[in-house]
């Protein structure tokens, strides 16, 4: 307890003190505007006496009269005196303004000015700096020509598989409950300066492809097969997932509005046709089955995450078109789902993709 209190009265101390010293301090800026007034009066009698002589010397000269001589000398007596009078009220404005606030005072800092667009404002305590605003933290550069802009992708639909020497009809997987799902960011760059009919798409994705076979089958790995066996319980679900981590890339082609200001250019694909074509790469990041089955009367649900012998490399062809960021999507993987397998079989999805 006594040393909190000793903490408490030397933090008291501190503050009295630091108030003490900040009303001497600004009370010193007070006097030495006071005596500021002194010398402007000065000042601006110098500058009268070094005009008058410069009159009477071109009066000596015969370059002016004695009348133009003695206008000018009223000229600038009436200047002077008007000097004299507004800048000592500068100076009477600071001191009310100091005695006013006590010193604690807002006021730009020296570098500023009315022509300068970065403005710092802060508050200065016994001279120095208690927090300063710049503006240019506040403010975003217009770009006169953006040539790039960035899009969150969202995209989800059907899922399935064309497998070698089989239609998609023969399929076994369901076509309704085999389904994908990707999100990710990407970057459309304007290729041509001078036109915006052919741009350059380019990002980072996560897909999500999954696969549900017909009727009561799941997947079982042997050895570097991986096939579709009979399970031993009803199953109520039955489900494969891959995640991959691709790279997509992108040319589309389409019109868009230009709009041009004194400050920007634009071109806006808002509500206009878009075709894009191109393809991703990248590589899965794991894959799992998930059981969902009724044993012994409990229901049990199964999480299995083993590799399935899925390809480790991910590549394929894509494409999309439609109206502004709402766009029909097909995606094809050229790597096999399964390497080494027996019989090829090739991730294909179909859906929309939205650009946000």
């Amino acid at each position: 307890m006594k040393t909190v209190t000793f903490y408490l009265a030397a933090l008291f101390v501190c503050l009295v003190t630091q108030h003490v010293f900040g009303q001497e301090d600004y009370q010193k800026k007070i006097e030495k505007l006071k005596a500021e007034k002194e010398r402007i009066i000065e000042q601006e009698k110098d500058a009268l006496k070094f005009e008058v002589k410069d009159i009477n010397s071109r009066l000596e000269d015969g370059t002016i009269s004695e009348s133009e001589a003695k206008i000018l000398k009223e000229e600038v007596a009436k200047r002077r005196a008007l000097n004299i009078e507004n800048r000592i009220a500068i100076i009477d404005h600071k001191i009310v303004w100091l005695e006013r606030n006590e010193g604690d005072v807002l006021t730009l800092v020296e570098t500023d000015s009315l022509d300068n667009e970065d403005m710092n404002f802060g508050l200065l305590i016994d001279g120095k700096p208690a927090f300063i605003f710049n503006s240019k933290r506040w403010k975003r550069d217009i770009k006169y020509d953006r040539r790039t802009y960035s899009d969150f992708v969202l995209a989800v639909g059907l899922n399935n598989a064309l497998i070698e020497g089989q239609s998609l009809d023969d399929t076994p997987y369901k076509i309704g409950g085999s389904r994908f799902f990707e999100m990710g960011w990407q970057w459309r760059t304007r290729v041509f300066k001078n036109s915006n009919w052919l741009r350059f798409n380019y990002g980072v994705s996560f897909q999500f492809n999954g696969l549900k076979p017909d009727g009561n089958q799941i997947f079982v790995q042997d050895g570097n097969q991986t096939v579709l066996e009979e399970f031993e319980y009803d199953l109520s679900k039955s489900k494969l997932r891959m995640d991959n981590l691709v790279f997509p890339v992108h040319f589309e082609v389409g019109p868009s509005r230009f709009r041009k200001s004194e400050h920007t250019i634009r071109y806006s694909i808002r509500n206009k046709f878009r075709l894009g074509f191109g393809g991703y790469a990248g590589f899965n990041l794991g894959t799992r089955q998930k059981l969902k089955y009724t044993r012994d009367g409990e229901k049990v649900k199964d999480k299995l995450k083993r590799g399935y012998n899925t390809s480790n490399l991910i590549y394929g062809v894509s494409s999309y078109f439609g109206f502004d960021g709402m766009l029909l999507y097909i995606k094809y993987d050229l790597n096999p789902i399964f390497k080494d397998a027996a019989i090829e079989q090739n991730n294909i999805s179909l859906g929309f993709r939205f650009d946000i």
